[in-house]
């Protein structure tokens, strides 16, 4: 389960489908309906807001938005829409980390969406949260990259190899 920090437009067509799927399964989660995904490192910032079922609704909104933007028809009927009042804190080292593994997933699946994204220098987050200084946010699981080679390669590499 990933709930991007960053702003779904970043993200291809893949990706903003599997957001969806996997919001609404954490929306399942923080509602008590499922028995697996508890204690999901990524639900943590949720779990501590004040109502994290309403604000997991508003951060799927916003997701609900930028699919009808792309003239995608996601079932606007599982979730509850919800206004963003307040926002959930999240580091700038949690954006970059992101980003970067972003930028890795989509050199693999989706190079035109890549080129589009990879020389952002102001990342902006998803409207649920507002930017802070910090390194990578205490609940990330940082992935080991299996391609070894990608993992070191800069974007002028990666672009070289287009």
């Amino acid at each position: 389960m990933r709930l991007w920090s960053l702003h779904p437009k970043y993200l291809d067509s893949k990706g903003l489908v599997a957001l969806w799927r996997e919001g609404l399964l954490a929306l399942k989660v923080l509602q008590g309906k499922t028995k697996g995904y508890k204690n999901h490192p990524q639900l943590i910032r949720f779990k501590e807001s004040d109502r994290p079922v309403t604000m997991i609704n508003a951060y799927l909104g916003v997701v609900l938005e930028d699919a009808r933007r792309r003239g995608y028809c996601f079932d606007e009927k599982k979730i509850s829409k919800q206004k963003i009042s307040n926002q959930i804190a999240v580091t700038q080292g949690q954006l970059r980390y992101e980003i970067t593994h972003l930028k890795k997933k989509l050199w693999q699946r989706d190079r035109k969406q890549y080129i589009r994204i990879r020389n952002i220098s102001k990342i902006e987050p998803h409207p649920l949260f507002a930017a802070v200084r910090g390194d990578v946010e205490d609940w990330e699981r940082i992935i080991p990259h299996q391609n070894r080679h990608h993992h070191h390669m800069g974007n002028q590499q990666m672009e070289k190899r287009l």
